[in-house]
């Protein structure tokens, strides 16, 4: 039994649930699309370059949660995750993870997206065990802040191996996929790195180590 990691926009879903909760949350009136949504996608390409502040991203894009409970983002969540993310969920991604889960591995899902979001995507995909960014809350309401090591770059790294530590478990075999240059630090750190539709500067390297590349559909 081994650990089987994975990313999860771009690389279990057809696109990032942060960018698709942006333009739901303009949807609900939550934001202003015409200011939100354009600085929104500034961002998302400084990530796409390898460039982000994730604490810049996740400070912006809380913004119009400051003062809504957890209740009230829940109960909108749900609706969302059925109506705008199982549509985009790959298939064959779905067959790799039924597959782990044959093999009897443990499988975890590392997100650089909130953690709102990102369990309620992988409980649609009956995976229970998430690492994500954790959003703070006040007096039972969300802050707008994050608190702990952001789950992005070698935050990811960071985080995995507290988990493991508090889990006593280890890399020993552990798969992880991902399609993007933002994951190479974790990518490096797994005996079985696989790479998902990835960015070019993540397929060179793959190329270049031997690493498998998977086009899932």
């Amino acid at each position: 039994m081994a650990l089987a990691i994975f990313d999860l926009d771009e690389t279990l879903i057809a696109d990032d649930c942060s960018t698709l909760w942006s333009q739901e949350m303009v949807k609900l009136g939550w934001a202003d699309g015409a200011s939100y949504l354009p600085r929104e996608q500034e961002l998302m390409r400084q990530y796409a370059k390898g460039d982000l502040s994730m604490e810049e991203y996740m400070a912006y894009t809380l913004t119009p949660l400051v003062g809504r409970t957890p209740e009230e983002v829940e109960h909108v969540i749900e609706p969302f995750v059925e109506d705008v993310i199982e549509p985009i969920i790959y298939s064959d991604a779905m067959r790799c993870v039924a597959r782990h889960r044959e093999n009897g591995d443990r499988i975890l899902v590392i997100s650089a997206s909130a953690h709102f979001l990102v369990s309620a995507i992988a409980a649609r995909l009956n995976i229970e065990e998430v690492l994500a960014i954790d959003i703070a809350e006040q007096h039972g309401h969300y802050s707008g802040h994050t608190q702990g090591v952001l789950t992005y770059r070698e935050g990811k790294v960071q985080r995995l191996e507290q988990w493991l530590h508090e889990q006593g478990e280890t890399l020993e075999g552990a798969y992880f996929y991902s399609d993007s240059r933002n994951d190479l630090p974790l990518l490096q750190r797994v005996d079985n790195p696989h790479v998902v539709n990835p960015d070019p500067v993540l397929r060179q390297h793959a190329e270049n180590a031997g690493w498998p590349i998977l086009s899932w559909k």
